[in-house]
């Protein structure tokens, strides 16, 4: 009897069985087709050594989320930013191409009529197109008027500012701090500066304004903007942005390109009220280095609230730091370009040596990205089929490699069109494989030689210099520029703080040379035959700086308020 019932439930359980199977079948194919979300983090000129993870006997609790982020995810310990100065390196990370290629090879200003090239595709655009929400905030630097703009890019939503925070109309280019002087009673003051009568608002007894334009898609919506309410702006509009996308059911894009940690350093107010100029040694720098950890972990917070297991956060630099402002400058770390050093140069921002393009990196993606992992790997060049390989080297990451790595993994194509020099870091990511470029190539931004000369090369642990020459550092001194020929070259293995080139008539010496000459002609070749090149408009005028006419994004003001 029991048998026979069987026989008679075998069908319906078979089919049961099938349509089960069937309906996890189908829910595992729903979640692989489910697109997932990007967040993308850009501090401005920070250190390597400014996260504790890094620089473990350096400062301590600056950067709690950073580090509980690093424990949770992936750190990068030898991943570069494409450039040393803030535009090359932003255009970069946008077109996954080099600024030979996309046209733009130092800063735009105030007054640039123009930007990155509209001949050039940007990773906004491509995601957009493809169903993607995008969002940006925080520091554009690619261009502000007209068609050059971010929600002209590609970006449904923008808030920030177009360029540095020191690039201001009422400070000085460079300012350490937003002037900041003693009031005798809160609200508004008129003082004396010079000649001139200047009203300024008061802020905790400080003055709170730099003639900064914070512009929401393509109006100004506050200027002068006021610095210290500038974090709690990103984080309320990040937060937003975060829980909207969600509530859609719709994929998104934020890139967060943070304030943080260029000067005009605006800390959070001191626990005894000093002024930002009574700091001690270092405490500007800290209080502000604190405040953008908690903004990133803010955003972390908010995105764990809403999508966790499927939104990718990647954290990392435009550059290092910028030396000359002292006490104000981030750390390097270990890397500290003694050899530069010596010849009386700074070795940070705006030059090819590690600290100007070597960056702290840390990428997050809860079951995804196995957590508490490091890898050295270097994301940042192209591979180039035709080279052979004829030595196993080891393989580094890079900033444009954000570019394809992150249209890989929503499932998006890159153009066939035109060539790129990001690759594909996904293996490196999820699973922790040692890809990415045996061989990089670091192109000038400021310091030394012709804009975007690729002054210097690395195979593997072997680093070319074929031009030098110091950005400023701390208290003065740039170095003078020279060309090396045959090249200096260094082991960062053995040498990372490049104190002490190899001597030109060893075999490693020799070896290295040839392999870094070859690659290097090989990616030089690649460019100068390359027919989708752009070339940027650097043209200036005045009437193309913002204005605090809120009712136009194209003049300046002509004297401070």
């Amino acid at each position: 009897m029991a048998e026979a019932l069987t026989l008679l439930l075998l069908p319906g359980m078979l089919l049961c069985g099938l349509l089960i199977h069937t309906v996890i079948q189908r829910e595992a194919e729903v979640k692989l087709r489910k697109r997932p979300n990007f967040i993308v983090i850009l501090a401005d000129d920070i250190g390597w050594g400014d996260l504790d993870v890094n620089n473990p006997e350096g400062r301590t609790n600056s950067t709690p989320y950073l580090n509980l982020m690093a424990r949770q995810g992936l750190r990068l310990t030898d991943f570069h930013s494409p450039a040393s100065t803030c535009s090359p390196s932003r255009a970069a990370i946008l077109t996954g191409r080099y600024g030979l290629r996309n046209g733009v090879t130092h800063n735009f200003g105030v007054n640039s009529v123009a930007g990155l090239p509209l001949s050039e595709v940007t990773l906004s655009e491509l995601l957009q197109k493809a169903g993607y929400y995008t969002a940006m905030i925080g520091k554009w630097h690619l261009g502000h008027n007209g068609p050059y703009g971010p929600t002209s890019r590609g970006f449904d939503y923008y808030l920030g500012i177009p360029y540095s925070n020191d690039m201001g109309c009422t400070d000085a280019p460079g300012y350490n701090l937003p002037p900041c002087l003693p009031c005798g009673s809160p609200g508004p003051q008129v003082i004396r500066s010079g000649s001139n009568m200047l009203r300024r608002s008061v802020h905790g007894g400080c003055y709170s304004k730099v003639g900064l334009p914070l512009i929401e898609n393509s109006s100004i919506v506050e200027q002068p903007l006021d610095l210290w309410t500038l974090t709690e702006q990103y984080k309320s509009a990040a937060q937003r942005i975060i829980r909207d996308a969600r509530a859609r059911g719709q994929p998104f894009l934020l890139y967060i390109a943070l304030a943080h940690m260029h000067v005009p350093l605006a800390p959070p107010p001191a626990p005894v009220a000093l002024l930002p100029a009574q700091y001690p040694r270092d405490g500007a720098y800290a209080a502000s280095l604190q405040e953008m950890d908690a903004l990133v972990g803010a955003v972390q917070a908010a995105s764990d609230d809403t999508d966790k297991d499927n939104t990718l956060i990647w954290f990392t630099g435009d550059n290092g730091p910028w030396e000359e402002k002292c006490q104000y400058a981030g750390s390097v770390g270990p890397f500290t370009g003694r050899w530069q050093n010596d010849q009386g140069g700074g070795s940070a921002k705006q030059t090819t040596w590690e600290g100007g393009h070597r960056v702290p990196t840390v990428v997050y993606w809860p079951g995804r990205i196995p957590a508490n992992t490091t890898s050295s790997a270097l994301l940042r060049h192209a591979d180039f089929p035709h080279v052979p390989r004829l030595i196993k080297l080891p393989q580094i990451p890079l900033g444009m490699d954000i570019f394809p790595t992150l249209l890989s993994l929503a499932g998006v194509a890159t153009p066939s069109d035109r060539s790129y020099d990001g690759i594909d870091a996904t293996s490196v990511l999820l699973h922790q494989e040692h890809r990415g470029h045996e061989f990089l190539l670091h192109p000038n931004s400021g310091a030394a030689g012709t804009y975007g000369d690729l002054q210097t090369a690395r195979v593997g642990k072997h680093k070319a210099f074929y031009i030098t020459g110091g950005a400023q550092r701390c208290r003065g001194g740039t170095g003078q520029q020279q060309l090396h020929d045959p090249p200096l070259i260094f082991d960062l293995e053995r040498d990372e703080a490049e104190e002490r080139p190899l001597q030109v008539d060893t075999p490693e010496y020799q070896e290295a040379a040839r392999r870094i000459a070859r690659r290097r002609e090989e990616l030089l070749w690649d460019i100068a035959t390359d027919k989708s090149v752009s070339t940027a408009d650097y043209q200036a005028d005045q009437s193309a700086a913002p204005c605090c006419d809120r009712r136009q994004a194209v003049c300046r003001c002509p004297t401070p308020l």
